[in-house]
């Protein structure tokens, strides 16, 4: 295996296959700070990942989806594991047809999602988080490798 499939490894292994994980997202607050610069806004989401991509359950008028309206870029991180840069983009309501099996994985993954998923609620909304960057970090040197910096649009280690 390469670099970069040992770092897919490992994402897979630390949130993937069917996990529920609260990571760290921060977007772009929509208020600036008090000299008018912008400022991060930072929240825990609970999610689920596969092939580069988070996804998220939440309600389109939530701040973190009125931010990424404005700017879709964001960061993420899960504990000492990995962070990371990408898009956010709001895939609509999640009753909506085309997020049928995005649906059917929130109602397995999460335990919590048919007593509180809100779903007949149009502005129930799916959130995909598509990864750019970012670093994964292997404590155990499993694969040979502390850190690896990965391009995900490139599928490649830096």
């Amino acid at each position: 295996m390469n670099k970069y499939e040992n770092a897919m490894k490992l994402m897979e292994e630390y949130c993937g296959n069917g996990k529920d994980n609260l990571v760290a997202l921060a977007t772009i607050a929509l208020s600036p700070n008090a000299v008018g610069n912008p400022r991060p806004a930072v929240r825990i989401v609970d999610a689920y990942y596969e092939d580069g991509v988070f996804y998220v359950s939440t309600d389109a008028n939530k701040n973190k989806m009125l931010e990424i309206g404005k700017n879709n870029e964001i960061s993420i991180c899960g504990l000492d594991l990995f962070v990371a840069q990408g898009t956010g983009e709001n895939l609509g309501w999640v009753k909506d047809e085309r997020n049928a099996e995005i649906r059917a994985k929130m109602k397995k993954i999460f335990t919590w999602f048919d007593a509180h998923g809100d779903e007949d609620n149009p502005d129930s909304i799916v959130l995909r988080i598509t990864l750019t960057e970012g670093t994964i970090t292997d404590n155990d040197k499993k694969y040979g490798e502390w850190q690896y910096k990965v391009d995900f649009a490139k599928k490649e280690v830096k």
